[in-house]
């Protein structure tokens, strides 16, 4: 259960329609269907530099394939072609899906904003649609324009597993394992994982890591004509900006990193993170609701131990475990709106012995719908992170981080310990680095913005990131609130960044939204 970069914050409101109000990995989903770009591949012989199709990307509408409607007259999809290898720039090509709502104010258009929502493994194509209506003051000046990153949905996704053989590991992994069968069946089950991914995505799985995402951002900027890259990262996408910030600084434009991951920390330090930003949101929960935090803690907590051996029955004939729970408390952590959610699912299950909200949440959060089809953006996140990280820490070592992380949380701490063992075991991939380099001398300044109570990416590491990009980069702001990213939710964050966006408008460093 990787809790990493899940998106929220403005596109809250791009899946209204769903079980909560808050956006699940579920909203990802499928993306609408770019065709093929004509243009020629992208190559200039230089790995570090920019270089993208010669001639005008291919716009053509677009639809979404699972209902055949586009998202909406004025969105066009395209395909940059960019080398598989970017050591290898006159080697093979793959595409890279874009999706592009064109400034509504053509005379005073600005350029393009490139957007990345999260995961890793989020889709910029699917999700940028529905989340529009959060960034129309942006979309008067700006193109607006998502993409899916090398190994998610439409550039050549990742996939390591089919619809049964995921289930399957819901329903019999035990994600903390207490016996020796069940470790044994969690470290087998993270390297069938791996395994499954190299034999239905190897050729893609070496390079599908953020610095070569980082590259390929800086060929979509040519391909779309912009001379400096304006750009929204949220969540992971906070990591994708750092990266290209560190390799591009002087073709960084407009630049602004909301719910930032922290550079310093390793795969054990972003979980230890982790561990400390769920266990603060619930505690803050827990306050909201007029409660005792300790007591609340400690009554969940009682829930998991007593779902380790007895599962709780559902109207659909599944059950929900011990690991299935905790995925759906995690859920509606992310944004105070899901908060309500949570009450009703704990009620649920602690008065009523059901566990039917609890595992629709999970659901949610797996990208399970309700026929039983997993999407892939699971797939994608775990080979980006491990592509990414050259930790493999063993099972003996997961087991070292309990006592540590059950201080941390009693009701998380378990889980972001294991999952430090479980998510890259056996890789068949090496990871590139311990942690992202993401300073930038020379770039334009970069807005950092922070929320207190962010769960998944805790504040602390957005004022690390400030320090990494370096003096008169990092520009940090400080959101007094709850949840996974500030802009669309508060309304003085919002403000800020129109300003800085549309008008060049620099807050002060240190800046403080309540």
């Amino acid at each position: 259960m990787r809790v990493h970069g899940r998106v929220r914050g403005a596109v809250a409101a791009a899946c209204a329609a769903l079980l909560t109000p808050v956006l699940l990995a579920g909203c990802d989903g499928g993306p609408a269907s770019p065709p093929e770009s004509k243009g020629p591949r992208a190559s200039d012989g230089s790995p570090s530099a920019a270089s993208a199709s010669s001639g005008p990307l291919d716009w053509r509408r677009c639809g979404a394939p699972e209902d055949g409607e586009a998202p909406g007259p004025a969105w066009r999809c395209a395909t940059v072609r960019v080398p598989l290898d970017h050591a290898e720039p006159d080697g093979r090509t793959i595409g890279i899906a874009l999706i592009r709502k064109p400034a509504t104010r053509k005379s005073e258009r600005l350029g393009s904003m490139l957007f990345d929502f999260g995961g890793p493994g989020g889709s910029g194509v699917g999700i940028l649609p529905r989340a529009a209506d959060a960034y129309r003051e942006l979309n008067t000046r700006y193109d607006l324009v998502g993409f899916d990153p090398r190994g998610v949905a439409a550039s050549e996704g990742v996939r390591c597993r089919d619809d049964e053989e995921q289930e399957k590991s819901y329903r019999e992994i035990d994600m903390t394992p207490d016996t020796a069968a069940e470790e044994a069946a969690f470290v087998a089950d993270g390297r069938a994982f791996g395994a499954g991914c190299a034999r239905l995505s190897g050729a893609v799985l070496p390079h599908v890591g953020t610095t070569n995402a980082a590259r390929d951002m800086d060929l979509i900027r040519a391909a779309l004509g912009d001379e400096k890259l304006s750009y929204f990262g949220i969540s992971y996408g906070t990591e994708l900006g750092g990266t290209y910030a560190h390799l591009f600084p002087e073709r960084v434009g407009r630049v602004v990193l909301d719910a930032v991951v922290d550079p310093t920390a390793d795969s054990v330090g972003h979980a230890r993170n982790q561990a400390t930003g769920f266990q603060r949101a619930l505690e803050n929960y827990f306050r909201d609701r007029g409660q005792d935090p300790g007591a609340g803690t400690r009554r969940t907590a009682a829930l998991l131990r007593r779902l380790d051996t007895d599962p709780l029955p559902t109207s659909s004939g599944r059950e929900l475990s011990e690991s299935l729970a905790v995925t759906g408390i995690v859920t509606p952590l992310y944004s105070k709106s899901g908060w309500p959610s949570l009450t009703a699912a704990l009620d649920e299950a602690e008065k009523s012995g059901r566990g039917d909200r609890l595992l629709e949440l999970a659901d949610s959060y797996n990208g399970r719908d309700a026929d039983g089809h997993y999407g892939t953006q699971n797939h994608s996140q775990r080979a980006i992170s491990c592509a990414d990280t050259r930790a493999r820490p063993t099972a003996a070592e997961a087991r070292a981080l309990l006592p540590e992380f059950r201080r941390l949380s009693p009701v998380f701490g378990p889980f972001l310990a294991w999952d430090t063992a479980g998510w890259c075991a056996g890789w068949p991939v090496e990871g590139e680095h311990d942690t992202p380099e993401a300073s930038a001398p020379g770039a334009a300044p970069i807005l950092v913005i922070g929320t207190t109570g962010d769960p998944a990416t805790p504040y602390e590491g957005a004022r690390r990131m400030a320090d990494e990009l370096g003096e008169g980069v990092g520009v940090m702001v400080t959101n007094k609130g709850e949840g996974h990213g500030a802009y669309g939710e508060s309304p003085c964050v919002t403000s800020l960044v129109d300003a800085y966006f549309l008008d060049g408008e620099v807050p002060a460093d240190g800046r403080t939204c309540s």
